[in-house]
């Protein structure tokens, strides 16, 4: 089905567009602080999580080839490549990604994607045509065809259900970029001035940690952004296109286009910066770098929030 294309390109023929230089928000790229709080964390000690029988280590916790299945009612029989990855370089899917196809904030949400986009995004990475992620530009140089196709279908056909609840405030909680590029409450705690930041951290910081999807993520975001980033994904007056024409009515998805609704913010904002700024590419993001091309940092947050804010 290729109307929603046809129109968005009709739309964008009727307003010329012009290129909006954008910085990088640092909030929304984060990197493992170097300084880290002290840690009480005892690596022998079992883990355990709500009504699961599973006991873990840390580094049980941790094996990128064979990551925790706490809740296996949530989801249905995964592949190899979801549940184990193939080593040394194709991790196993579910490491990041949950599982449930949820992911964390550092991470997509991949549950209910498109198998066919799924694949070009891959074929992407494998190319070098997307960029902005090292661990998944080092998978897509030898992930096989074969196991591109059986995690497409396989998240494709996890149900999406929602992760993110977005929160707008003055105020948010002092926090810290731990290992793995997480963002997590800081031990001190206190509070500071959201400014022009989302600022995500866990629902539950042990759930996360421990790579269960009982539960996600609490999104702050400055107040005012739902309202201006409903405004801009009805096309903000003309500096950009509606949202819906090619993502959907709710930004469900339509057809091999993605959805958008429910999925996490900060993901969100690093994808339209990178179309953008030309990190990502390939056959699809011509269209989208139109799209975006007028966008300021504060735009791209205001329709993120407001995205992730929607029932997926």
């Amino acid at each position: 089905m290729r109307t929603p294309i046809v129109a968005l390109a009709l739309a964008l023929s009727l307003a010329p567009l012009a290129s909006f230089a954008a910085d990088k928000p640092d909030w929304a790229f984060p990197v493992t602080d170097k300084v880290q709080p002290p840690s009480k964390d005892d690596p022998a000690a079992l883990r355990t999580g709500p009504d699961s029988p599973l006991k873990l280590t840390r580094a049980q916790i941790d094996d990128l080839f064979g990551p925790p299945d706490w809740r296996p009612e949530m989801h249905p029989p995964m592949p190899q490549v979801v549940a184990h990855g193939r080593a040394p370089n194709v991790r196993a899917c579910g490491s990041c990604h949950l599982p449930t196809g949820n992911g964390h904030d550092e991470s997509a949400y991949v549950a209910g994607l498109p198998a066919a986009y799924f694949i070009r995004q891959m074929q992407d990475f494998k190319s070098g045509a997307r960029k902005g992620s090292g661990s998944m530009t080092a998978i897509g140089k030898d992930i096989s065809d074969e196991e591109i196709k059986s995690a497409a279908d396989y998240f494709a056909s996890v149900t999406p259900r929602k992760w993110v609840r977005v929160v707008e405030t003055d105020t948010v909680p002092k926090t810290y970029i731990a290992g793995g590029n997480k963002r997590l409450a800081h031990p001190d705690g206190g509070s500071e001035p959201i400014g022009q930041r989302i600022i995500e951290i866990p629902e539950d910081e042990n759930l996360v940690l421990n790579r269960d999807p009982l539960k996600g993520f609490v999104a702050y975001v400055p107040k005012g952004a739902l309202g201006k980033g409903e405004a801009l994904s009805n096309g903000g007056d003309g500096k950009t296109v509606a949202c819906t024409i090619c993502h959907g009515p709710g930004l469900t998805g339509l057809a091999d286009i993605p959805p958008l609704a429910g999925r996490t913010p900060n993901y969100l904002v690093r994808q339209l910066f990178m179309i953008q700024s030309g990190e990502r590419a390939g056959p699809s993001s011509p269209l989208m770098a139109q799209v975006v091309a007028k966008l300021s940092v504060e735009d791209m947050l205001d329709l993120a929030a407001y995205a992730a804010s929607l029932t997926p």
